[in-house]
């Protein structure tokens, strides 16, 4: 086998086109806010089948200005999942409210609805949902517990451009939903962000939140800062969305050759799709089990050595980090996502790869299955 290959864990899809679209921004000199922000914030809308788009500079600030608007502070908690990236905990800590941990379970990594039940107490104001690696949470399920419990319902779709529910696009079932665009994504805008919803009320607030509280020029009706995408970002935005859903088709191609394949190594458990859910693969993430003749990460380092990117997303759940251990988190209170921490592993799935990459991933953890 040919160990001088590098095949990289991902890798953004830019073109002519999108460089042509910059360049026609910088051309014009509007490079902050004006038309083009508005158009991708309407083409955006469009998409997901909301009523309201707003960009933003990046998924984190997405999800802190839902958390403002919705006006979640002290005294409060919010369920989060355990195993996601840190983003979705960390806002709630910066609004001074508690993140509350819940376990996921592992068919599809999504938070666990009966754990969520578990956690709600009086001081519940929100769930937030992560559609984690492109497979979305179990939104009826959540839905039907945040009415009733008279819960906000917060969608982290960071990971998850044009996931689907029955036919449904993730980013309009929850009240709001934050998305990144920071470059490894779906689709990027380098850095960005940005929120949907279809209620006008918290839209509103979020438009006033990332512009400095002001409804017009130097008229501030409230504390607010500087939050705003750049012309530029939003240009490239509008780009990758026309190419989105073509490029969501190529990372389900790949995922499914691979799974095909990778189903018949024993000791590799490929990832699984709920029936009706629509996965858009921004990571595809295999686990390890305790059969396969090496663990984890000497897998991951074995397949280093031939020239192929992995990652772990991720190699810890949020309540062992060392900033919420701090903050006095108990250890072992999610066990799901201590046991998926330790066996998941990320392969490439970008709609770079070709055929030939992705046999040669096969084919390497093929080789590395018979181990004597």
């Amino acid at each position: 086998m040919n160990n001088k290959r590098h095949i990289k864990i991902t890798e953004p899809v830019i073109g002519e086109e999108e460089i042509e679209k910059v360049v026609e921004v910088l051309r014009s000199k509007w490079l902050v806010h004006g038309p083009v922000v508005e158009e991708f914030e309407q083409k955006f809308a469009e998409y997901i089948g909301v009523e309201h788009a707003i960009a933003v500079a990046n998924g984190t600030i997405a999800l802190q200005l839902i958390l403002e608007a919705l006006g979640i502070g002290s005294g409060d908690e919010v369920i989060v999942p355990d195993f996601t990236f840190i983003a979705t905990a960390n806002t709630v800590l910066m609004r001074g409210a508690k993140p509350v941990f819940a376990d996921i379970e592992l068919e599809t990594y999504t938070i666990d609805v009966d754990d969520v039940l578990e956690k709600i107490t009086s001081k519940t104001r929100a769930i937030i949902a992560v559609h984690l690696y492109g497979h979305p949470a179990d939104m009826r399920a959540l839905r039907e517990i945040a009415d009733d419990y008279k819960l906000y319902l917060i969608e982290d779709a960071a990971q998850a451009h044009g996931a689907e529910i029955d036919g449904v696009k993730v980013g309009s079932i929850g009240d709001a939903a934050a998305f990144s665009l920071y470059a490894t994504k779906n689709m990027t805008t380098g850095e960005g962000g940005i929120i949907t919803t279809n209620i006008g009320w918290i839209a509103e607030r979020i438009r006033l939140l990332r512009n400095h509280g002001q409804v017009r020029k130097y008229y501030h009706i409230t504390l607010g800062g500087n939050y705003r995408l750049t012309s530029i970002q939003a240009a490239i935005g509008l780009v990758q969305l026309s190419k989105l859903d073509k490029l969501n088709e190529r990372r389900n191609s790949n995922a499914q050759y691979l799974t095909t394949r990778l189903s018949k190594i024993e000791g590799i458990r490929p990832p699984k799709v709920k029936p009706g859910y629509k996965h858009v693969w921004h990571q595809y993430v295999i686990w390890i089990e305790d059969t396969f003749p090496y663990t984890r990460d000497e897998v991951r380092d074995k397949l280093s050595k031939y020239g192929i990117s992995t990652a772990i997303h991720y190699p810890l759940p949020l309540h062992l980090q060392p900033l919420y251990r701090a903050l006095g988190y108990p250890e072992n209170i999610c066990p799901n996502s201590i046991d998926a921490s330790r066996h998941v592993l990320s392969l490439p799935v970008h709609p770079l790869l070709s055929k030939e990459d992705l046999d040669y991933i096969v084919e390497t953890i093929l080789l590395l299955s018979k181990r004597r």
